[in-house]
């Protein structure tokens, strides 16, 4: 399901869009200890709302930093893959606001991905230790979100050309 975060919406829809902010803040709340690398991409599949826009430019201006370091080629897409410090509060501020609306949001430690965000807000993927699990319930059940809001199924990694059975198509 996609959702329309400008304009008039219904209020469940504004709920679902709020569980969604609170629960992609949280999680990168709870992961940010342990986070060694991220990156974000200034591109959303919907309009950026008003309240982002600061991150947004901040997010493009580290983006342009790059370049100008040499980090970053001057020749690829400027707004994919930023580079993120997570132990930088005012870059880590930007992935906070951002991932709930941009096309993709990582973080990574040991070369292990533990946090996936993308499609403007629909879709999210996170890894958690046992302890970090019991920090985000907490911190979800203090900002009375859901437990239905998740679940604690294991990622599944397919290649591009996995077969498919009928049962799965079906």
């Amino acid at each position: 399901m996609r959702m329309n975060h400008v304009g008039a919406c219904s209020s469940e829809t504004a709920r679902r869009q709020q569980t969604w902010y609170v629960f992609h803040r949280a999680a990168l709340c709870v992961l940010r200890d342990s986070s060694e690398t991220a990156h974000v991409d200034a591109c959303s599949d919907i309009a950026w709302p008003r309240e982002v826009a600061p991150a947004y430019e901040q997010v493009l201006s580290m983006a342009a930093n790059e370049v100008a370091e040499g980090v970053r080629s001057a020749k690829g897409d400027p707004g994919m893959g930023i580079d993120v410090d997570v132990r930088d509060d005012t870059q880590f501020d930007v992935l906070l606001a951002l991932a709930p609306y941009t096309i993709h949001a990582e973080a990574w430690q040991q070369g292990r991905e533990i946090f996936s965000a993308g499609d403007a807000g629909t879709a999210l993927w996170i890894a958690v230790t046992s302890e970090q699990e019991v920090r985000l319930t907490s911190r979800l059940d203090a900002l009375s979100v859901s437990q239905t809001a998740f679940t604690t199924q294991p990622r599944r990694r397919r290649s591009l050309f996995a077969r498919w059975s009928r049962h799965q198509i079906a």
